[in-house]
């Protein structure tokens, strides 16, 4: 059963409790910045698992010291769905663990 999209509202009153994040294109979206490519790579595999966890998949980019994560619903045509918030929530809990900021 596909995910209900959120309302502008609801997503900017979800915002506001995930500093770091914004919405564009229909997506939230986060860069995170660490201190080595190894630290980058191993919050990636870590954000990996969760989203098989959840079974809820963001587009994820490695950069050098970065992790940029892009997140939709697909299911639901594309839009943010409280989904993308419960993954974009566990991505802020563990994050700091990698030294992500």
């Amino acid at each position: 059963m596909p995910s209900e999209p959120l309302s502008q509202k609801e997503i900017e009153d979800r915002l506001r409790e995930l500093p770091g994040w914004a919405f564009e294109d229909d997506r939230i979206i986060r860069t995170y910045r660490l201190g080595t490519h190894f630290a980058a790579s191993a919050l990636v595999s870590h954000i990996a698992s969760v989203q098989e966890e959840l079974n809820h998949h963001s587009d994820l980019t490695l950069g050098y010291n970065t992790v940029r994560l892009s997140v939709n619903s697909h299911d639901a045509g594309g839009v943010v769905t409280e989904t993308d918030f419960a993954l974009a929530e566990r991505v802020e809990s563990l994050a700091p663990a990698h030294g992500a900021s």
